[in-house]
Formats: structure tokens, sequence, C-alpha cells
């Protein structure tokens, strides 16, 4: 079967989606999609890439992905993001209208953040599945709404009350942003943001593939076409030296991964403070910049600034980390069983650290400020009852393969 996998340049998303198609590439023809700067992370992984966007429209991107504040629900931030991915959608749906003209596949698989790419394979009668990795942000008929600073299931009538007002207040907006910039929709395939059965267009209605574990989710009605497959989990190849890991040391990671830079000197600040309270921890702050492959700092001799760390490879050598609830690295963590604080900083970020703190599986840091007190409560032995449990979760659904026997159900 021809397989095309869509992906942004982003780690977050970029990996997972090589993880796809490195399982699925012993029997399938697969290609993966992204910018030029992400082919040598594709080649790296042992796969084909092809080209989408040109470089300029690769900068772009990243301006979007790491505007140097946080966005959060700030309007002006939002409307020029909005613009900008619009723009960038429209070329990624004309260059794909151009090639899938000539080399038609079978199925796509397509990242989440790309929904006219699924759209126009739709349109044009080709297999589209949706690839997410944070089933948290789909819009669903109960459960607590996203991007609202990370609710928790309500234990009140009020609670309930609000995050009903809330999941209606989600979808009034997308409404309300569609109706805004209902030309520049239309051209990119998406009549209406809501399908008649209530579900969202941007989302494949054959097969969303939840790259996570539903032991982690909040209880939901989730989509009909909705099948967690487990963590996708994937670092390609890099040439960066492992960290200076001390024997008989603990070491602790301080990361906010490859975005959001903006926040990263007041980490490290912070980091640096708590090395000094602990000197006999190992303190390593990653600025996660993959491609940058300077020498590392060493401020204080227990406190180390590196430009990468690669979490498959090294995360399980920490005793704790201290991230920003990506989905990439709260799952390497739980498949390490390395006990978290997390200090979410933007988009589904709060519902990762809502998630992980119910479950007993991380320390939510809602301050920096509170970051000593807290670190000496994730250094007692209860401080993360659910850790187990969940990290037993992940490695039992990474090891099924789930996407390759979905694969396979079509050729039957």
């Amino acid at each position: 079967m021809k397989i095309e996998l869509l992906a942004p340049p982003y780690s977050g998303h970029l990996h997972p989606l090589l993880a796809i198609a490195r399982q699925l590439q012993a029997q399938h023809q697969v290609t993966v999609l992204s910018t030029p700067g992400a082919q040598p992370a594709i080649a790296a992984s042992g796969l084909h890439g092809d080209v989408l966007l040109s470089a300029a429209h690769e900068a772009a991107l990243w301006q979007i992905a790491n505007p140097g504040v946080a966005v959060k629900a700030n309007p002006l931030r939002m409307h020029a993001q909005l613009r900008q991915a619009l723009q960038l959608m429209a070329q990624m749906r004309h260059a794909l209208q151009q090639r899938w003209a000539e080399q038609r596949p079978d199925l796509v698989i397509v990242d989440f953040t790309l929904p006219p790419a699924g759209l126009l394979a739709a349109e044009l009668g080709i297999r589209w599945w949706t690839s997410l990795p944070s089933p948290c942000v789909l819009d669903c008929a109960d459960g607590p709404p996203p991007y609202l600073g990370g609710m928790s299931p309500p234990r009140t009538a009020w609670q309930r009350v609000q995050q009903a007002a809330g999941r209606q207040m989600i979808r009034l907006f997308k409404r309300g942003v569609h109706a805004w910039q209902r030309p520049a929709m239309r051209r990119l395939g998406v009549p209406a943001i809501y399908r008649r059965d209530g579900s969202e267009q941007v989302y494949s209605d054959e097969c969303i593939l939840a790259l996570g574990v539903p032991e982690l989710e909040f209880p939901r009605r989730w989509p009909a076409a909705l099948q967690f497959i487990g963590p996708m989990l994937h670092t390609p190849h890099s040439e960066h030296a492992a960290p200076p890991f001390v024997d008989g040391a603990r070491h602790l990671l301080v990361t906010a991964g490859t975005h959001q830079d903006w926040v990263k000197p007041r980490l490290a600040e912070a980091a640096a403070a708590l090395a000094r309270q602990y000197p006999h921890w190992q303190v390593h702050v990653s600025q996660g910049h993959q491609h940058d492959l300077s020498t590392r700092a060493q401020p204080l001799p227990n406190l180390h600034l590196l430009p990468f760390v690669d979490y498959a490879r090294h995360l399980p050598r920490y005793d704790r980390v201290l991230h920003h609830g990506g989905a990439g690295v709260m799952y390497h963590a739980l498949r390490a069983g390395i006990p978290a604080l997390v200090y979410p900083l933007d988009y589904d970020q709060f519902d990762h650290a809502a998630r992980l703190h119910a479950a007993g599986a991380g320390l939510w840091l809602r301050r920096l400020e509170d970051l000593p007190a807290l670190f000496a409560q994730a250094l007692q032995a209860d401080a993360f009852p659910g850790l187990p449990a969940l990290q037993a979760s992940v490695q039992r659904h990474m090891a099924a393969q789930a996407v390759l026997d979905r694969v396979a159900s079509l050729e039957r």
C-alpha cells in the first residue's frame, strides 16, 4: 500500500509521525512529507521524505510556533497566528493538489495541525486518517473542555455548569473564527467547523489515531473514529554528546521542549537556584535546540546548560524531570517511569498537567517561585503513587503495534 504521512517540522508533531512511518515501512511504500528542515530527521530515521513547503514557508511556520511570547488567549496574538497559518495552509493545499494529481497515495496520515491536507484527500477520494498526539484537545460532548487552564472532572453541580459553559464557549469561539474567516476557510475545504453529528470537520471521520493511553485521560464520550494506539515515541539520531552524567549522583532534567524560547532564561535561573540549594544533585537544563551543536556551559559545578537532550536515549538516566507538559516528553517520562514536575506554558500543556496531577504521576508547578517547595515534595517516597500503573499502561500499548494492525485491516 502506498502511504504518505504529513507533519510540520516541530519535534512534537514530526517525531510521532516518524515513529508511525517506521512501523509501517517494512510492509508498505511510505513517504513522509514535511519542510526542508525536517528532511535530515526523516533521513536519520531511515525513511524516505519529500519536501512539501519552501524554506521561506518553513521560517513562517517556526514564527507561528515560537513567537517569543506566550499566546494563550490573547486575541491579537491569536489573530496574527491565524492569518499566517491560513496563508501557509493555502500554499500547502496547492502543493498537494499538484502532487496528488500526478502520484496518488492509497492512504494519508496527517498530523492534526494540518487539517486542509486531510480534507483535500477526502475531496479526492483518498483515505485520510488523523494523527493526534494530544487526545485531550478533542472537542467532545462531555468531560472537561480543553484549552481553559487545565480543568479536571467536575465534583460539584456548579463545576458541571462551568464546564458545560466552557464547552459551549469553545464551540462558539470556533464557529466565530470560521464565520470571520469564511472565504479563506472555504478555499481550504472547510465549509463548516462541525459535521451534522457534532464531530469536527478537521479530524478524520474514519480514523483518529490517538497517540496516548486512555488510562491517563479523563472520562469522556470520544468520537467513534478515535482509536487509542499508545504514544509513538521516536527521536532521530543526532550528533549531540551524551549529557555529563556523574556516577553515584542523582540527576534532574529541566526542559521546555523545542519551542517557547521566551521562558527558557527564567527556567535556567530557577534551575540554578535549585542547583545551589541541592549541591548533591546534578541539574541539566536542555535548551531544546536540536540543530545546535555548540559546546555546553557549566555555570555551577552541578549545573549544566545543554543545547539538546535526546529523550529516547538519555531520559531514563534521570531521577526527576521538570518539563512543560508537551506530549512527547510527558510520554517519554511515563515510559521510563521518571517522576515529573510539570510547568505548563501554553496550548494543551495545562490539560496534560491536570491529567498527570490527577493520576498521581506528576506534580503541577503553577509558579516558578514554588519550585523549591514542590521539588522537596517530589523527593518524598509517596509523591507519585499512580506512576507505576501508568508506566505499565504506556509500555503495554507501545508493544501492540496497533497502527500496523489497523492498516492491515484495510487490505483484508
